[in-house]
């Protein structure tokens, strides 16, 4: 009898670990413009449980401060210098391998949903996917129409949404215009279509394995959650209404078009917390679709932040024209197969260590992927050496300065200023920044986390170190180039404007 228990125990002790060493399918979602240092337990208790059960990284760098070109390093592997996306060049290299084209090669359904303008077929991105819906959207077309236009003038309002309606398919856009402004949530950007459709998707596919991308963008300017939501976080002596009033236009604050008080970043603050609690309710929604489909067993659930944002640090509003770790240090969270009950790790990651530590835990063995970047496995059982340093690059201005001057006309100096080329090598001591015009900035983040004193002058020794360290990783500094911009629906740039890129 005895030996019949042990043989049983034995068994479960096997079984146990095979699931928890081996995955069938991977799920990777991008919570928007989601900083680290926000992300916790009152924001994010869905993401704080997946920690607490899975593997989560607290040392986790985006390579870029913004959008388009973190998400083509999460996609390739490589540096924005290397794989070329971004403000100057918007479409992602087609001579550069996919993570979702390894999984699609390997037999794997390949689904995403995206609702972020910039991660469309419009800038190259869905490459290797069977599907990839745009979250936002009603109906699916070619013609990116989903924007809620929020001009004050009728007449604007209507000739928008005269474009919006006749560019592309009427009746799609009309469809997508009726789900935006009416039956959507109030305070919803798409996650709430987006997980309703994975939900139905879960219930109806066959039985491939899977690979499923989402990017769910409420955290990202313009603030305006639920007011459910919004009052749970705003200041005690703030009103929904008087938060929901302040301006929220990134670039005209950089441009001195209009002035934010201490008052207005705090309230901002809280629509941005408020944010991160409503996404994180529909991170939960996705989870329970999962499990109800029965595949949340067989899943490697990756979450991650794609950048963060300035809500009135270091004077400035969103994630443009810096590399402050309020903008790259992003959460990350692994749960599933081997990074079950794997613990809090402080070790320095980035997010282009994703296509190695994906590929790694479900055996798929692509050397194309792997061999055109940096990318090193995060797999608590890999031979990748850890990383002593990361790296971050703001390679061109998002708008351009051109695109500022057409908007706003006279821009102030110091806006003038950011029209450069930034790069940052951040070990666990030190962050070393510098800039293609001169411009170098150090800080002992030990000491200084916020990144407040620069010390370059103080250590010069130590800024000769970082800055081998940058050449080493990089090719010199250079102009970056401003060909190969895609020219943009009109639709498009509707949206993109409404997230402060335009």
């Amino acid at each position: 009898m005895a030996d019949s228990t042990e043989s049983d125990a034995d068994s479960t002790n096997e079984r146990d670990s095979e699931s928890h060493s081996t995955v069938r399918n991977v799920v990777f979602v991008v919570l928007d413009t989601a900083r680290a240092k926000s992300s916790g337990p009152e924001t994010s208790p869905t993401l704080t449980r997946l920690a607490n059960e899975g593997t989560s990284f607290t040392n986790a760098f985006a390579t870029a401060p913004w959008t388009l070109p973190s998400h083509a390093s999460m996609f390739t592997g490589t540096y924005p210098s290397e794989h070329g996306t971004h403000g100057g060049h918007t479409f992602l290299d087609e001579t550069l391998r996919t993570l979702p084209e390894s999984f699609a090669d390997s037999g794997y359904e390949t689904i995403g949903v995206s609702n972020n303008t910039w991660i469309t077929e419009e800038f190259g991105f869905d490459r290797g996917f069977d599907e990839l819906r745009k979250g936002w959207q009603y109906i699916q077309s070619d013609a990116d129409m989903g924007a809620v236009v929020r001009g004050e003038d009728i007449r604007e309002k209507f000739d928008a949404t005269r474009n919006r309606l006749f560019d592309g398919n009427p009746v799609v856009n009309a469809a997508n215009i009726l789900y935006s402004e009416v039956l959507q949530p109030a305070g919803d950007d798409g996650s709430d279509r987006s997980t309703t459709w994975i939900g139905n998707w879960l219930e109806e596919r066959d039985d491939d394995p899977f690979f499923l991308f989402c990017n769910f963008i409420e955290p990202h300017v313009e603030y305006d959650p639920p007011k459910a939501y919004a009052e749970e976080f705003l200041p005690a002596d703030a009103s929904y209404e008087e938060a929901a009033a302040i301006r929220q236009d990134p670039r005209a604050f950089d441009c001195e078009d209009y002035e934010l008080t201490d008052r207005d970043f705090a309230l901002l603050r809280g629509l941005y917390r408020a944010e991160l609690a409503y996404v994180d309710d529909q991170l939960g929604e996705l989870r329970t679709a999962l499990e109800d489909a029965g595949e949340w067993e067989d899943t490697l659930f990756v979450v991650c932040g794609d950048h963060g944002e300035h809500i009135g640090e270091h004077g400035f509003f969103g994630h443009q024209y810096n590399l402050y770790d309020t903008l790259i240090n992003v959460p990350l969270v692994f749960y599933g197969g081997p990074f079950t009950d794997g613990g809090r790790r402080d070790d320095l990651v980035q997010l282009l260590d994703l296509p190695a530590t994906l590929l790694e835990t479900v055996g798929i063995d692509d050397p194309e992927l792997l061999e055109q970047g940096p990318s090193r496995s995060l797999h608590p059982d890999s031979v990748s050496a850890p990383r002593d340093a990361v790296f971050a690059e703001y390679v061109a201005p998002q708008p351009s300065i051109e695109r500022l001057e057409a908007r706003f006309g006279d821009i102030p100096d110091r806006v003038r200023e950011y029209d450069r080329r930034l790069r940052a090598v951040r070990t666990r001591e030190y962050k070393y920044v510098r800039g293609d015009d001169g411009f170098e900035r150090l800080h002992d983040v030990t000491t200084d986390p916020n990144e407040r004193t620069n010390i370059a002058a103080e250590k010069p020794e130590r800024v000769r170190t970082l800055q081998r360290r940058l050449e080493d990783r990089f090719e010199p500094l250079e102009d970056a180039g401003t060909t190969g911009e895609v020219e943009m629906r009109d639709g498009t740039k509707e949206r993109l404007a409404d997230l402060g890129y335009l």
